[in-house]
């Protein structure tokens, strides 16, 4: 066990040299076309839906509310559910996570792998979803996370370090890039139990100033974690 431990941590923190200027842009290329084409975006918008979660659970448990549960839909919604105060910062950090949590996981795992850690991603987003995995309380999200995480083990565990790169680049790109169009949704088609409806009740911004809010944060982060990926690689 002890010797598994110490390889599973070598892994994490090793360094990958980064991929050329054609690779970086060619996942860079697949994540655009997997978040624009209209028949593809209905099945990988789970793993955004997964992350937004995620992070509404995240939130919670670090402003000390009492999570109660993780729900994920066939449609792509999901519901997460804490226990605490009705409204103050911690409700109102907790409903504003959802939207803005792929953009800045996306942004962080953008400055992993600028840093050569790309692999480290990887490993992070096992743990992430271990801890959703504990939190699921309904079928179809207990698959979800399942399939999302054996797909991660395999690269992980055997793909060659090349493809582990590559994967990461990809996964990376994919939540700066997936981040906004959930947001331009929310834009076109609010409805009344919406995050931003949320925390128009919760706060003096009304609902579309919510909604301009999470179009800044998710651009933002795209802007600068695409920056960061590009950085001495492509000029």
């Amino acid at each position: 066990m002890a010797a598994f431990a110490r390889e599973v941590w070598d892994r994490i923190t090793s360094t990958q040299p980064a991929p050329s200027p054609t690779v970086i842009l060619a996942t860079a290329g697949l994540a655009a076309l997997l978040v624009l084409t209209p028949r593809v975006w209905p099945f990988v918008r789970h793993a955004i839906t997964l992350v937004h979660e995620g992070s509404h659970a995240t939130v919670a448990v670090l402003t000390g509310r009492r999570l109660a549960g993780i729900r994920l839909h066939s449609d792509t919604s999901g519901l997460t559910v804490s226990v605490g105060r009705p409204r103050g910062p911690g409700m109102v950090a907790t409903a504003a996570a959802g939207y803005l949590g792929p953009g800045v996981l996306g942004l962080g795992a953008a400055w992993l792998t600028s840093r050569g850690h790309a692999v480290a991603v990887l490993w992070v987003l096992l743990l992430m979803l271990v801890g959703v995995l504990i939190q699921i309380r309904n079928w179809f999200g207990l698959w979800s996370v399942l399939v999302t995480g054996s797909a991660l083990v395999a690269v992980t565990w055997w793909a060659p370090e090349v493809w582990q790169s590559a994967t990461a680049y990809t996964i990376t790109w994919f939540l700066l890039l997936g981040a906004t169009r959930p947001v331009l949704e929310l834009l076109a088609h609010r409805g009344p139990g919406s995050d931003a409806d949320v925390l128009a009740r919760l706060t003096h911004l009304p609902a579309l100033g919510w909604v301009l809010v999470f179009g800044a944060g998710t651009v933002g982060a795209a802007v600068l974690g695409g920056s960061l990926l590009l950085a001495d690689h492509v000029r």
